[in-house]
């Protein structure tokens, strides 16, 4: 018989097929995990998990954890401990059970005491701890980053995070393919932060879900490698699963001499580069979307809602909401410009600023830094700003951009030099806005309340954030006299608010859920609203725990209550009888969960009595965060059947979800829809089976897939971690020890490389 011709295949399409462990019949996949970040936000129950079901940490040598998220970004210089250093009291409490944590499983740390700490997805890569052809997950959502080195990278949520310590795998689908290709020669003044804002301005904040994108084309390739780190990092806006750009020689030269990267001109390294140069798109290869863009069509472009998908030219108008197509639009448009307080017709730079943020995990690299720093340079920042800050992504990158003497052109234009974290990004730190503050950010998201509740987010590049903070309103860097802002093109090198009520013990979330023989029935919410994030479930101000119940006072909260966060809105849906005891919630429009990876958002829901979802379609990770939960989330993707479900629910009707034959009833049993459930989640679900359990019937398999892994891609086992000698196992990174958090002694010189 003649040879089968293989079909052409995408880049995800290689480096997910290289990766799986077992596929069922259904289509689930148990996905090897090459790389597993961790911070202090999304892991402390994953841990607790652990220790009660008296389980190791698989991989230790391919797990590197730091604190990121709550840490204070103030000088360092007199700092012995996180519990004396981070005042907080639930912040404090995070960032010291991530410590306990990492001793106790003898984890790879970076905390503060470390140069090299910082926010989770710069360390990734400066440290060569990111490599091509590699999975990698954290429990964050903007672990798309790392797809800029051709690794298939995403977030996931805590139950999956505990699922890859226990197992150094994950459950999941194949993901649909869709290709951004950006073609010709970016014009001045135009950045990768520009390319991405309007792509996502383009699809829409749903027009990636259940895909993972690939950025290709000339104007790509042209990138460095930290300017592709941007847009990988926003594709989560999008909707996507993951964001890729096939590796070539500006990857490998990014990561020559990198400490955890394969020794520069050993065996490995050249059987690596071999490997990372087939991991390219094949001619041919289908895609499920395509979308094309001229670079010469993008200007300078700046966000003027509360979705990274309200953008316009620097150079437009706020938008009239009256001239959106549909009434949900229109709504929702006058929402976003009540919260932002702007006006339809308003000139983008006619819109004044209070502060401005250069850094998060999206424009905190040195790159991001030398940028702005040239439009700032011998000039002082706009009087009527009440703060600027500039806070470098990692400690290395702040070490490298002082001895460059960036600190000190920022500091003499008026910025504050500030330490390492995620700082105004999230405000889960004291680095936050006041209510009805606008700012100038270079992060990646402008949902209400992203940054301090209240707060007003314009999401920029960095170029046109310093451009802001010259101006003292939103401008257009294109207008700067003698500025140089030109997107880089070469990769540089480094030289190396409310709490939730406090709950006694931790409920087993699995029995807030009750399904018997398959089937919920009850009072069902509806809420008409598309594209409702995560912050907006629920706000991250209450994510400073590290139990998995209590959070179901803080569903909503932004829409549950008023401005003074006591008062009850009477127009919200779930503070109306007989809907505060409703068990299902129904969802209108499309899209909801989009955001944050955190698995809070489902457990606030749990925690308020919701135990299933219904709505016309999800964001990938908040769907299967739902089902690590034993929640159910029922996909109706036709509007005339959720609209009939959604008048039941406003007549305070009970509906019924009869999961084992896949059907939402009224009250007299009559049939308003069929529903689609995997068949591996279906059985999970009936049976309340633990997946973890589950997976680690299948060890022998997972130590096959392991013994391959090393014969093949033996940089992967820790061999650029240290000197290899006569190992005899996995060996992780030397990193500074962790302090004592009792008694505040000296902490010892932290390793560098």
């Amino acid at each position: 018989m003649p040879t089968a011709i293989p079909q052409p295949r995408t880049l995800y399409d290689k480096v997910f097929h290289d990766h799986i462990v077992n596929e069922q019949e259904d289509g689930t996949i148990l996905l090897y995990v090459d790389r597993h970040l961790v911070h202090e936000v999304t892991s402390p129950q994953a841990f607790e998990g652990l220790t009660k079901a008296n389980r190791r940490v698989r991989r230790p040598d391919c797990t590197l954890a730091t604190t990121d998220h709550n840490v204070p970004t103030a000088t360092r210089k007199n700092f012995k401990s996180i519990e004396q250093f981070v005042e907080e009291t639930d912040s404090r409490l995070q960032c010291m059970t991530l410590e306990e944590n990492v001793k106790q499983f003898g984890l790879t740390y970076f905390g503060l005491g470390d140069k090299r700490q910082g926010i989770v997805h710069i360390i990734g890569p400066e440290q060569g701890f990111t490599l091509p052809g590699t999975t990698v997950v954290c429990g964050d959502s903007h672990t798309s980053t790392h797809g800029a080195f051709g690794a298939l990278a995403f977030g996931i949520g805590t139950s999956e995070v505990e699922h890859v310590l226990a197992t150094q795998t994950i459950l999941t689908k194949r993901s649909k393919n869709m290709r951004i290709q950006v073609d010709g020669e970016l014009p001045p003044g135009v950045s990768s932060k520009d390319i991405i804002l309007h792509a996502i301005g383009i699809i829409g904040t749903a027009g990636g879900t259940g895909a993972v994108v690939e950025y290709c084309g000339s104007a790509i390739r042209g990138l460095s490698m930290e300017a592709r780190m941007s847009i990988c990092n926003m594709s989560i806006e999008a909707g996507a699963r993951a964001g890729m750009i096939a590796p070539d020689e500006i990857t490998f030269n990014y990561l020559k001499g990198r400490p955890l990267a394969p020794k520069l001109d050993s065996p490995e390294w050249k059987k690596a580069v071999q490997y990372w140069t087939s991991l390219k798109s094949d001619p041919g290869a289908k895609y499920d979307h395509d979308v094309f863009i001229s670079a010469q069509d993008i200007v300078p472009t700046v966000s003027w809602g509360t979705s990274p998908q309200d953008v316009v030219p620097i150079t437009g108008v706020v938008p009239d909401p009256e001239t959106f197509p549909t009434d949900a639009k229109k709504a929702s448009g006058r929402r976003m410009l009540e919260y932002m307080g702007l006006t339809p017709g308003t000139r983008m730079q006619d819109i004044e600023l209070d502060k401005i943020f250069i850094g998060s995990c999206t424009n905190a690299r040195i790159e991001d830094l030398r940028a702005a720093s040239q439009i700032v340079l011998g000039k002082k920042i706009s009087p009527n700003l009440k703060r600027a800050m500039v806070v470098p992504g990692s400690g290395l990158v702040k070490k490298q951009a002082e001895s460059e003497g960036l600190d000190r052109i920022f500091t003499d234009a008026g910025f504050e030099w500030r330490e390492a974290g995620c700082s105004m990004c999230l405000g889960m730190n004291p680095d936050i806005l006041s209510p009805r503050e606008r700012c100038a950010s270079t992060s990646n998201r402008n949902f209400e309340g992203r940054q301090g509740a209240g707060g007003r987010t314009h999401l920029m590049s960095p170029v046109m954030a310093a451009a802001a903070a010259l101006a003292g309103k939103l401008a257009d860097v294109r207008e700067l006299a003698g500025t140089n802002a030109t997107p880089a093109k070469a990769s540089p090198k480094l030289d190396l608010t409310p709490e939730v009520s406090d709950i006694e013990e931790d409920v087993d979330l699995e029995n807030l859920l009750d399904l018997p023989n398959g089937n919920e029935d009850g009072i069902a919410a509806p809420l008409e609203k598309s594209n409702v994030d995560t912050d907006a479930i629920i706000p991250k101000q209450f994510l400073k725990t590290i139990k998995r119940t209590g959070l179901g006072s803080a569903l909503f909260y932004e829409l549950r209550y008023k401005e003074d966060g006591k008062t009850e809105d009477s127009d919200f849906v779930l503070n109306q009888e007989p809907f505060r005891k409703a068990k299902i919630l129904v969802v209108t429009g499309p899209n909801f969960g989009c955001g944050s990876s955190r698995e809070h958002a489902p457990w606030a829901l749990l925690d308020f009595g919701i135990t299933c979802i219904i709505a016309p379609s999800y964001a990938d990770i908040f769907f299967n965060n739902t089902f690590k939960n034993g929640m159910l989330p029922l996909v109706i993707e036709d509007q005339a059947k959720i609209e009939e479900i959604t008048e039941e629910a406003k007549a305070g009707r009970e509906i019924e979800v009869d999961l084992v034959h896949q059907q939402v009833k009224d009250a007299n049993g009559n049939v308003l829809a069929d529903f689609p459930v995997e068949k591996f989640r279906k059985h999970c679900l009936v049976n309340g089976l633990d997946d973890i359990g589950l997976t680690m019937q299948m060890s022998d398999k997972i130590q096959k897939f392991e013994l391959k892994r090393s014969a093949e891609t033996p940089w992967l086992d820790g061999s650029g971690y240290l000197k290899r000698g006569n190992r005899t196992g996995p060996v992780k990174v030397e990193a500074a020890p962790v302090p004592k958090t009792n008694r505040g002694e000296q902490v010892d010189e932290p390793l560098e490389w």
